[in-house]
């Protein structure tokens, strides 16, 4: 490694137990989740790690993202209720 910080996108996707799943979209195989928000950016950062631990070890260079990092929070669509009239 150079010493470099690598930056990568991580998606958070809200699941409907309420938990949160993560993926790494420049890393592939990169998952996991977390019960919270902040627990799942936890455990994101951790898997980077693990991710490019295990290519350095296997002698496989390490993705690099071309795009500025962000990250993407997903969702399940809101229901739409109808108003009820008395």
């Amino acid at each position: 490694m150079t010493g470099k910080t690598l930056r990568y996108t991580v998606v958070l996707t809200k699941e409907q137990d309420g938990r949160f799943s993560v993926s790494v979209p420049s890393l592939p195989g990169c998952f996991t989740w977390g019960q919270t928000r902040e627990e799942a950016i936890v455990h994101a950062k951790e898997a980077i790690q693990l991710y490019m631990e295990t290519c350095s070890q296997d002698g496989i260079p390490i993705p690099k993202e071309d795009t500025p990092p962000s990250v993407v929070v997903e969702g399940p669509e809101p229901k739409l209720h109808k108003k009820q009239h008395a």
